[in-house]
């Protein structure tokens, strides 16, 4: 589960003992689990701040609430408290809060979303684009719709062939094509427009 370190609970109970506000806790929660941007969300919370379905883990002197939805992503999570000259690092690894890469066993549209989520759009996010898929058929044709900067963009089709395209059939299989069902003509804001390509 999660490893809470000796200096780590320390810490926590001298900050809780200086608000002296009874069953005051710390509420340990994984924010935008599973994708490249996931991060973890550290906060003190009270009784009452409590949604009902968290995790209660005992430590010496209060609780660690861990929010039921971020189990799987924090599982074998480890936070540590390093003294320094100075002050004081709270470290918190959570090795598992991006997702972890889907097996052989896993289906192509499992695949497939992974690798999107994972490689394609973050590349694409550098001209503030992004795209999602729309469906995974049984033929193995992926269909994305583009959106952000690459919604409209001139050169969305070399983006869909020579990179996402050229990506997923190299590193998916069972992924035959992949298709745009965009319709770029809607485009409001396009990194580049399609009369510019």
């Amino acid at each position: 589960m999660i490893q809470i370190s000796d200096s780590a609970q320390s810490h926590f109970r001298k900050l809780i003992e200086r608000e002296d506000l009874p069953g005051l806790g710390v509420r340990l929660a994984a924010m935008h689990p599973g994708t490249p941007t996931a991060d973890v969300r550290l906060e003190f919370a009270e009784p009452k701040d409590l949604h009902g379905d968290e995790w209660a883990i005992d430590c010496e002197g209060f609780t660690l609430w861990l929010d039921a939805a971020s189990v799987k992503f924090l599982d074998g999570a480890e936070i540590d408290y390093a003294t320094q000259t100075t002050g004081g690092h709270l470290q918190i690894r959570a090795p598992k809060i991006k997702g972890e890469v889907p097996g052989e066993s896993a289906s192509l549209v499992e695949r497939v979303q992974w690798l999107v989520e994972h490689e394609i759009n973050p590349q694409l996010a550098q001209h503030k684009g992004h795209v999602s898929v729309q469906e995974v058929t049984a033929a193995g044709v992926v269909v994305l719709r583009f959106g952000g900067g690459c919604h409209g963009c001139g050169l969305a089709d070399v983006t869909l062939k020579q990179g996402i395209e050229k990506t997923l059939l190299e590193k998916v299989p069972g992924v035959t094509a992949v298709r745009d069902a965009t319709d770029h003509d809607t485009g409001d804001a396009p990194y580049m427009p399609r009369d510019a390509a």
